[in-house]
């Protein structure tokens, strides 16, 4: 057997707990776990799983202005009464029953 060492590093307490939960369910602990996560990563020589960046992204700041962009012309809108809504609705579900 290979010498053993011991591995440490913090993490959420949040996110570990449901993690736990869920290798718990396939019928892991959370070393068992992490080894088959090194060792996947040692046969692929890499990341066991597909880590790329997104095509576009967009900085806080821009997803401020358009959320707020799209606040304001919400704003625009009337509002609509519950029976409007009810009546918004039933006229969808009887188009999908054609």
């Amino acid at each position: 057997m290979a010498e053993q060492v011991l591995i440490q590093f913090r993490a959420d307490k949040a996110l570990k707990q449901e993690v736990t939960e869920i290798y718990e369910k396939l019928g892991l602990d959370l070393p068992t776990a992490f080894r088959m996560f090194m060792a996947k990563s040692k046969m692929v020589k890499g990341l066991p799983f597909e880590a790329t960046l997104p095509e576009q992204t967009i900085t806080m700041a821009e997803s401020n202005n358009y959320f707020y962009e799209l606040r304001r012309q919400a704003a625009d809108v009337p509002e609509m009464s519950l029976d409007e809504i009810n009546a918004e609705i039933s006229a969808v579900r009887a188009e999908r029953r054609r």
